[in-house]
């Protein structure tokens, strides 16, 4: 899948690609044609940079309830024929969360639709998911048969109806049908039940990698094994040498971490340092300085593990570098320094922002860190990265952040936080949103008598509404 083109901070369509609350607040007041379309150009072309750990599907859900919102688009776009030929869970997986959520609401249009695609669909498995969770027992016996009828008869199609079945992410359809009442369905399932423990138990007593009694440089061999086929194995090595290595052994895993091989060296690396042996700084200085880019990566990344008081200080020595570590340096300061540091946090918050965006990956761990040591004089970077980010995680970060260095954000993002995609960020606002604006008063009622809503939001929604229902 491409990486997503996202509009403007400033429009409709950017506005909800990123998961704003501003969004649904300006599609609220927008011509309704024209917030349906952004709001349907939204579910049907993701505009996550990562769908596995970005909501969306519920802000979007919540959005067409609001707007009354029809589901014509979104059933074309489930059965076009590009179903068949683009079969990855992206092109599709919003949509079908989107639709679970509307049929959590009572959307008996998009309960049909996902049981429609379940049975006709590419990505049939994510709408059976979706449908574990909201279908009654009747809904999911009928689909028993056109689900059983995608895997053939032979031995290959057994095998793969039982792989099926074996990592289910919903189990409830399978052991359903594992009852049916007609035999050929229930004798089928509990066969590919049976089949795919077994799977599982053979696959654990057949377990791969390093053995008790195996010397340090055999862990260092399986390591570079690993790299030569492409699988980054130095951490699990790492640990490996905890059991393996006695102190007798010390010279030889220094020795590997100044000039052995990669693999090696990334094991060596990540294990002094988290042995925190006198030697590891400085190894690390070296690594980054003449290492290859595994190498480099896996010193720094052993470093910014460090909790030491030296590794600290060493990190203020170093937070001004132009280089990997230098920017590892700051973000150590970001999580483990303290007041002293806030001028580094903030030119390496500056800087990142100034050099790569507001995208920049290294930010999530400044703009934490910004909050922590409360750098108020941060709180325009911290405004900028709110807006513009694409990444509702960072924005949630963002406002996290705000909310410890900035005054104005109880009556400011705050309010707009209520309506975010991300349930973290509606608790941040929940807990921080000025009572006195008529819309957050509103808002919080909205939330606590929402059935779909997180636990933890409506845990800080009740800690601002008091017992007649006013807000507090």
């Amino acid at each position: 899948m491409f990486d997503p083109v996202i509009a403007p901070s400033g429009t409709l369509l950017g506005l909800l690609q990123r998961g704003r609350g501003d969004g649904t607040l300006h599609a609220l007041t927008a011509p309704r044609s024209e917030a349906l379309a952004a709001l349907n150009h939204c579910v049907l072309r993701d505009p996550r940079h990562d769908w596995q750990v970005e909501n969306r599907s519920l802000y979007y859900a919540r959005l067409y309830l609001d707007l009354h919102g029809g589901l014509e688009a979104i059933e074309a776009h489930l059965f076009d024929p590009e179903d068949v030929l683009d079969t990855d869970e992206s092109r599709t997986g919003l949509a079908l969360a989107v639709l679970g959520h509307l049929a959590s609401y009572g959307r008996q249009d998009a309960l049909h639709l996902l049981r429609r695609y379940a049975a006709q669909g590419a990505n049939w498995a994510w709408a059976l998911d979706e449908l574990a969770l909201r279908d009654d027992d009747a809904g999911l016996r009928s689909l028993a048969a056109p689900v059983l009828a995608r895997f053939s008869t032979d031995a290959e199609g057994e095998a793969e109806l039982a792989a099926t079945v074996r990592d289910a992410f919903e189990p409830r359809p399978w052991r359903l049908w594992a009852d049916d009442p007609r035999p050929a369905v229930a004798a089928r399932v509990r066969a590919a039940q049976e089949a795919g423990s077994f799977d599982r138990w053979q696959r654990q007593m057949r377990p791969t990698g390093p053995r008790p009694g195996w010397s340090v440089q055999a862990v260092f061999d399986w390591a570079q094994q690993g790299m030569d086929r492409g699988a980054a194995l130095h951490v699990p090595a790492a640990r490996c040498l905890t059991a393996v290595a006695g102190p007798e052994d010390r010279p030889e895993i220094v020795r590997a971490a100044r000039d052995g091989s990669d693999g090696a060296r990334c094991t060596a690396l990540r294990y002094l340092a988290d042995t925190a042996d006198p030697d590891a700084l400085d190894l690390i200085e070296a690594a980054a300085a003449n290492g290859s880019t595994a190498v480099v990566d896996a010193a720094v990344d052993a470093f910014e593990r460090m909790r030491s008081v030296a590794a600290v200080d060493r990190a203020r020595g170093w937070a001004r570098r132009p280089d990997v570590l230098g920017e590892a340096a700051a973000r150590v300061l970001a999580c483990r320094g303290g007041t002293r540091d806030r001028d580094l946090v903030l030119a390496a918050l500056r800087e990142a922002v100034r050099g790569e965006g507001p995208d920049a990956t290294t930010l999530w761990t400044l703009v934490d860190g910004a909050g922590r040591l409360g750098i108020v004089c941060a709180a325009p970077v911290l405004r900028h990265v709110y807006r513009e980010t694409a990444s509702s995680h960072l924005r949630g970060r963002a406002a996290r952040a705000l909310a410890a260095t900035d005054p104005s954000f109880a009556t400011g993002f705050a309010v707009e936080c209520l309506w975010d995609c991300e349930e973290t960020t509606r608790e941040i606002a929940a807990r921080h949103a000025e009572t006195g604006d008529a819309r957050v008063v509103d808002r919080l009622r909205r939330l606590a008598a929402d059935p779909a809503e997180e636990a933890e939001v409506q845990t800080a929604v009740r800690s601002r509404i008091g017992p007649e229902g006013t807000a507090v």
